[in-house]
């Protein structure tokens, strides 16, 4: 005769809480600025000729075509945009105030002005908005 047995395991697939404090963020350029930068780069190296198109670049760089068109999307925003993006001050804790994926919206706007406004309307809500910068 076999004799059954029931085992019971507690199993926490959690983080184990931090025994330190978090360590410091790098003080820097924000993600998004980053991204633009790249954007900006990729864009001139497919003028250049080093990439044939979107498409090579994405493979050459080892990221899909879906990424690398987001990220170059990001030269579409309007010019004062941009140069507000570039200008944001260092974030030194807690998450950047503006993300790539918060622009898509504004990047699928197709005129300068009305990406103006949908800047406008979502810039307050982030956190630490550089003062005296009026995107226009």
């Amino acid at each position: 005769m076999t004799a059954q047995a029931t085992v019971s395991y507690t199993v926490d697939f959690g983080r184990p809480p931090r025994t330190e404090p978090a360590p410091e963020r790098p003080g820097g350029v924000l993600r998004v600025a980053r991204l633009l930068a790249l954007a900006h780069q990729i864009d001139a190296k497919i003028r250049a000729g080093e990439y044939d198109d979107l498409t090579d670049a994405a493979r050459k760089m080892g990221i899909t075509r879906t990424r690398i068109t987001q990220i170059v999307n990001l030269t579409m925003l309007a010019p004062e945009i941009q140069a507000a993006i570039l200008a944001w001050p260092a974030t030194t804790e807690g998450r950047d105030p503006v993300s790539e994926r918060s622009l898509r919206a504004i990047v699928a706007e197709v005129v300068w002005s009305q990406q103006r406004e949908r800047w406008k309307t979502l810039r307050p809500t982030f956190r630490g908005a550089p003062p005296g910068r009026d995107s226009r």
